[in-house]
């Protein structure tokens, strides 16, 4: 692999990175929750400092919290985006939604994207990009002629679940495949949607055997755009590809900060 798991620059410059939340109700109480696998390699292998972002919908200050934060990671969910945003019907009543991430995530991709705030989708995530950008997706993938079941199996252990499922081909001389420094590895798989139609503006960057989009970059974003379809964040400082992608996200957030500090800078101190 080619990049190494120590997040650099630590010690100089600790980049903020808004890491998407899930609407959940704990003991009665409405809870903006992340899971702790999420933040803990956004600091570890990414050398940064993850702050939750509550799902406020339109009570976001979106271009405020974009000054303030140097990237932005969106994460996996239980829930599924619903389908109206991609111009579909609900096939499944029974899939869990959360409108009020729908509602906070989606317009804040788009406005990251144009500002250049590096942005790191994983699962939900990975689907959230797509469908802001204007893709489109499956909502069963497994019940899709051509495609493999994508999920787990709910009966094993959690271990089980997050194990290698399936190999993934990166596209030669994809992004992807220069970060991670490999053409092929294998990946989990915990999604039952998946990439119908890709929007215009995201190339893709690895498949699964089945043909299924698994990873995707920017084609002319002005800062770092990478998602994946797999869970990356799970035991990541074990896993060589984990690795590799949390330090080239945290690279870019870097890069991010340090350019605002200098756009920032007293004009008197950019002259000494």
């Amino acid at each position: 692999m080619s990049r190494s798991s120590s997040p650099t620059c630590m010690k100089t410059v600790l980049p903020l990175v808004a890491v998407s939340t899930d609407l959940k109700n704990l003991a009665g109480h409405p809870t903006y929750a992340v899971a702790q696998k999420y933040a803990d390699p956004v600091l570890e292998l990414a050398g940064c400092m993850p702050l939750l972002l509550p799902s406020f919908g339109d009570r976001l200050p979106v271009e405020a919290l974009l000054d303030a934060v140097h990237g932005l990671l969106f994460t996996g969910s239980p829930s599924n985006i619903e389908p109206h945003h991609y111009g579909a019907t609900l096939d499944n009543p029974a899939s869990p939604a959360d409108p009020a991430r729908d509602a906070t995530t989606l317009p804040l991709i788009r406005a990251a994207i144009a500002r250049g705030v590096p942005v790191f989708g994983i699962c939900r995530g990975f689907q959230e990009i797509n469908v802001a950008l204007g893709g489109t997706l499956l909502q069963e993938v497994h019940n899709t002629a051509g495609y493999a079941d994508h999920r787990e199996d709910e009966t094993e252990s959690i271990a089980d679940q997050y194990g290698p499922a399936h190999p993934v081909t990166a596209v030669p001389g994809s992004l992807l495949e220069r970060v991670v420094g490999a053409s092929s590895w294998n990946v989990n798989s915990l999604h039952g949607q998946g990439i119908k139609t890709l929007a215009p503006d995201l190339l893709a960057q690895a498949h699964a055997p089945d043909g299924l989009i698994e990873a995707y970059a920017h084609r002319k974003a002005p800062g770092f755009l990478l998602a994946v379809q797999w869970h990356p964040e799970w035991q990541a400082a074990r896993n060589p590809v984990s690795r590799a992608i949390f330090a080239a996200f945290g690279d870019a957030c870097r890069e991010h900060a340090n350019r605002n500090r200098e756009r920032l800078r007293p004009p008197e101190s950019k002259a000494a």
